[in-house]
């Protein structure tokens, strides 16, 4: 506890002055900056009044043989007149000499040339651009104090004279660095050294302040020493009515009573974690020493109809009741202390599910039981789904063993069998024939080898978000020309919503049209091939139902295997590689099947616009229509 309040302090401490060190940052860069701006404004309101007196002090030449209808000559003749205006070079030395940060000015013709200025040896010759002093102002403080405090350097504040109108020259005024710095620096010294005593004065104000305010941390410890304890931590009169520390020391006491009287079951659940665990599956019911429910997970609420909260705190007689068979015998267990090992019920919505009951004891003394509810259906899918897994590895195994042995000897065949066609093309040429028969056929049965090991190859999926609609449509636009050539008509329901998915594309749209294709195929005289999409929480259900003739019961079972097929021209790669693109992307496909009626294949995807409540039953479905025969 001390070294938290240590810690505390000094994070209260250290923000504190930070706070302060950020506000003398912006105090000292705004006198910077409010320093630099004023100088601006004052050489650019100086090269004003210059540039008025200039434009004023022109005089009467019409009485002179200058042609004042001629601005070339007008513009000449004030060229000349400018070097011996008085007033107007008073002017230049007097700003020179009046303004500190000044470093020098000049009255500048059209061609850079000066007119006047300040150097008399830089009259008439040309003066180069500096740069503009307004860059400087608008220059963040870092930058604006590395300017000021770097080597020397004059910057223009400039501005246009005209005459009669017409652009003639420009007023030019420079700023040098070492005359602002020397006029700025007294005052940023200042504002550093204040800066500096308030960041001590907020480290040592912030520590004392934060470590008053924490006092009372040393009295909660030891509180809390007592709740540890066992011991109900000791209140004075005057705390239970006063200060938020006496309320902080009454709750910890409160505390103190109901983590005593919870301490013996906590304690006891704690050692059995791990087993609990272990043995969760669908869904879990975790009953104390009473038999009441502490724990639920969410899949019971499907098994029971009922909601998490209708079941926390309830006791098993509460929940479950003898009119069920379910219900009869976890009561007879629970009066009996009898468990159950797996023995399937009916639940709710006539779900089978699969009931174990443990009873959890210490020291030969039950302080609980553990109900665990599996879902028959869905245990039973797993395990088909593993055993097809296992099966498609292992022909996969064997494929690619197959497909190594295979491709070794089709390319010494290859070669030669061109030798052979080499030599005996001219001794034997009826033969010719012959050898292109073997060559066609053994390039036949190369690509079939490598068709096998581009199934077997594992796959970098290519993912991207894409409308499940649209890809559903893409597929049913490839089927057309088979289904047309069939008189099959395929129609596509589709809901209002998108339904996002993150898949490979290309793959996705293979496993799909592997399925529709097959439809069409199960329907030589025609009929009506259906894709649907629907929304089920956060999963896309795709189906694609054909009325052809089924599969027969006995090959169900066989239908996604490698190589199966029972079409004479089939590879059976098909199906089992539209099973493996849906495992890539952690979905499934199933099917549903009646002889003589039609089979659909039910495709499951996770959405990536997932909602808490579906609102397909609101949606108008989209028909339409690809090929109609």
């Amino acid at each position: 506890m001390m070294l938290r309040k240590t810690v505390i302090v000094l994070a209260i401490t250290l923000m504190v002055a930070v706070m302060v060190a950020a506000f003398s940052y912006l105090y000292i860069s705004q006198i910077l900056r409010q320093r630099i701006n004023s100088a601006y404004d004052n050489a650019t309101h100086l090269t004003q009044t210059l540039a008025y007196i200039a434009e004023n002090d022109v005089p009467d030449l019409t009485s002179t043989r200058v042609d004042t209808n001629n601005p070339e000559a007008m513009r000449r003749a004030l060229m000349e007149y400018l070097p011996t205006d008085v007033n107007l070079l008073n002017n230049l030395e007097s700003d020179v000499g009046s303004w500190p940060f000044i470093y020098d000015a000049a009255v500048i013709d059209r061609d850079g040339k000066a007119l006047l200025h300040t150097n008399a040896g830089m009259v008439g010759k040309e003066i180069p651009e500096r740069r503009d002093f307004r860059d400087v102002t608008t220059e963040p403080f870092p930058d604006q104090l590395r300017l000021v405090y770097s080597p020397a350097a004059v910057y223009d504040v400039s501005y246009p004279l005209q005459l009669n109108g017409a652009p003639f020259g420009t007023i030019r005024i420079g700023v040098s660095t070492i005359f602002l710095r020397s006029e700025i620096t007294p005052r940023l010294m200042h504002a550093v050294y204040f800066s500096i005593v308030a960041i001590f004065g907020s480290l040592l104000l912030g520590a004392a302040i934060s470590n008053i305010a924490l006092g009372p941390l040393k009295q909660i410890s030891r509180n809390l020493d007592s709740v540890s304890a066992g011991e109900p931590p000791p209140i004075a009169e005057d705390e239970k009515l006063h200060d938020e520390f006496g309320l902080v020391t009454l709750k910890i006491a409160n505390l103190g009573r109901q983590i005593r009287d919870t301490k013996e079951i906590f304690s006891a659940l704690k050692d059995n974690v791990d087993q609990l665990m272990a043995k969760l599956q669908d869904g879990l019911m975790l009953f104390a020493r009473d038999s009441r429910v502490v724990l639920v997970s969410a899949p019971v609420e499907t098994f029971l109809g009922r909601s998490r909260s209708e079941l926390l705190g309830r006791t098993a007689n509460e929940i479950f009741t003898r009119e069920t068979m379910l219900g009869a015998i976890l009561l007879d267990a629970f009066e009996r202390k009898r468990p159950i090992i797996e023995r399937e019920y009916s639940a709710a919505a006539g779900k089978r599910v699969q009931v174990s009951l443990d009873f959890v004891q210490e020291k030969n003394t039950q302080i609980g039981a553990l109900l665990i509810m599996r879902d028959v259906e869905s245990a039973r899918r797993i395990g088909d789904e593993i055993e097809m897994s296992r099966r498609l590895s292992a022909s996969g195994r064997l494929t690619r063993g197959v497909a190594h042995e295979v491709k070794n000897p089709i390319n010494a065949i290859v070669l030669h069998l061109q030798l052979l066609q080499n030599k005996l093309e001219h001794a034997e040429p009826d033969t010719k024939r012959h050898m292109n028969i073997i060559d066609s056929e053994i390039r036949r049965l190369d690509r079939v080898v490598q068709t096998l090991v581009d199934f077997t190859r594992p796959r970098d999926l290519h993912l991207e978000d894409v409308d499940a609609r649209r890809l559903l449509d893409d597929v049913a636009v490839l089927a057309g020309p088979d289904a047309e050539q069939h008189g099959v008509t395929v129609e596509r329901l589709m809901p209002g919503d998108p339904l996002m998915v993150k898949v490979d594309v290309d793959l996705v749209k293979q496993a799909l049209l592997n399925v529709v294709l097959n439809g069409v195929q199960a329907m030589p005289q025609g009929g009506i091939l259906t894709i649907t999409a629907r929304r089920e929480e956060n999963t896309l259900v795709a189906e694609v139902c054909d009325r052809g003739g089924g599969i027969p019961a006995e090959l169900h079972d066989k239908v996604f295997e490698l190589y199966f097929t029972t079409k004479k021209e089939g590879s059976g790669i098909g199906l089992a590689q539209t099973y493996q693109i849906m495992q890539w992307h952690y979905g499934s496909v199933d099917f549903v099947s009646t002889s003589g009626e039609g089979t659909t294949f039910i495709f499951r995807l996770p959405l990536t616009n997932p909602r808490e409540e579906a609102t397909h039953d609101n949606e108008i479905p989209a028909v339409s229509e690809i090929d109609r025969s």
